[in-house]
């Protein structure tokens, strides 16, 4: 029987990368709410018809990427690819619609079945915010100005860029995809066999192929700016001037598409050349016909999401949490005052690791693999007399420390070893 492995594409979280994980999550949390962000979750699965709509039956999300699956009664389920358009749901199902601006912010898992590579997996969890009935590009400069705070207080900003194009209105974008079809269709025979599909069912996709071959066509593809409409040029200028106002530097970047159809307007990503081919570590942009099409009222929207594992990559490791208290008991009285003690130290905010079993030699090597800086241990002789014995577990010296209700004494001495 071969030994049991985790599902290609899927990882396990052990303390270490679950420590990056959750300093990302964190981090995030606390610097959406500095820009008025309420934290909210959606289901892991939804109905399928949640996903496809929105995101588009052709493309390689739902056509190669969903997990999607029959339950027991018979419902097509899929597990979330994205986010965006659970949160959608979310707001047409209860009824959010009456209390715009709505500004919500996630994290949590998403399932695509894709080639795992270098920080992507199929099973890969995100942080993502959504800014929805909001029509003015102040709300694109205000989800760009709060991902690039997140990335500062990561300490990454520094390694990221900020790349910034249009997708215009619907008008503008009809007018490029007839250009990007003719252009396309010359030099089809130079395409993909998965890009000359897209040339049939959206040929913006083809600008987010990895494939060299393409990449080399859509290099010399008519640019976006010649086929945008007034009210789009003036949209995206101000969005860059209001970016340009914050101090916040970015490149223009004419071919960068979102992956999702949805998307209209401004579209962004922060990317970095220190992961490889995937560079992007948050990306998003304007949904202003998404709510509508997924059956809701006509609301603007604007949002992002970043790979959690992409940016606890790029953070690296963390500074070592604090050092426990290893409770030592030595012999049968001391098994039941240990734990009493412990929790006491708990209440105090220390953080205690207790022996549970074995001789005295055992438990010192548990309190050396969790490298705790201090052992307190009590046997018959220190019950009897009130005391606790104190070993430093860095310089081997010892000394005791009288018991008190308040554990005084003992806190004293603790501190003195900072532990």
């Amino acid at each position: 029987m071969r030994a049991l492995q985790p599902v290609r594409g899927t990882q396990d979280l052990l303390p270490g990368v679950a420590r990056r994980h959750r300093q990302v999550v964190e981090t995030a949390r606390a610097v959406a709410e500095l820009y008025g962000f309420a934290e909210m979750a959606t289901p892991i699965f939804e109905f399928t018809e949640v996903f496809v709509r929105p995101i588009g039956e052709h493309t390689d999300i739902v056509a190669k990427e969903m997990y999607t699956f029959n339950d027991r009664g018979g419902e097509e389920l899929t597990l979330r690819p994205e986010n965006t358009a659970g949160v959608v749901r979310a707001l047409i199902s209860n009824g959010l619609a009456q209390s715009v601006p709505l500004k919500f912010f996630y994290s949590g898992p998403m399932f695509r079945y894709e080639r795992p590579q270098k920080g992507r997996f199929r099973q890969f969890h995100q942080i993502g915010v959504e800014l929805i009935g909001v029509a003015q590009p102040q709300a694109d400069i205000e989800v760009i100005a709060l991902g690039g705070r997140i990335l500062q207080a990561l300490g990454i900003s520094d390694r990221v860029e900020l790349q910034l194009n249009t997708l215009g209105d619907p008008a503008s974008r009809a007018a490029y995809q007839q250009a990007l079809v003719a252009y396309f269709s010359d030099r089809a025979s130079e395409l993909s066999e998965d890009s000359q599909r897209r040339l049939e069912r959206n040929p913006l996709r083809i600008f987010d192929s990895k494939e060299a071959a393409d990449q080399r066509v859509a290099r010399d593809a008519p640019p976006f700016a010649d086929y945008l409409g007034t009210g789009s040029s003036q949209f995206f200028d101000q969005v860059c001037t209001g970016l340009d106002r914050l101090g916040i530097g970015y490149r223009l970047n004419p071919q960068l598409v979102r992956g999702l159809d949805y998307y209209t307007h401004t579209a962004f990503e922060f990317v970095t050349t220190e992961l490889g081919a995937q560079g992007a570590v948050m990306g998003g942009g304007r949904y202003d016909e998404l709510v509508e099409l997924m059956g809701g009222p006509a609301l603007p929207g604007v949002g992002w999401a970043a790979g959690i594992e992409r940016l606890a990559m790029l953070i690296g490791e963390l500074p070592a949490p604090r050092r426990p208290i290893a409770v030592v008991p030595v012999g049968e009285a001391a098994e039941g005052a240990a734990p009493i003690l412990a929790e006491a130290l708990r209440n105090h905010g220390y953080p205690v690791d207790l022996g549970y079993s074995g001789n005295l030699a055992r438990r010192m090597r548990r309190a050396n693999h969790v490298k705790a800086r201090v052992a307190v241990l009590i046997g018959d002789d220190e019950i009897a007399r009130n005391v606790v014995t104190l070993r430093d577990l860095d310089s081997g010296e010892q000394n005791e420390a009288p018991m008190d209700p308040s554990l005084s004494a003992l806190r004293a001495r603790l501190r003195a070893l900072d532990a």
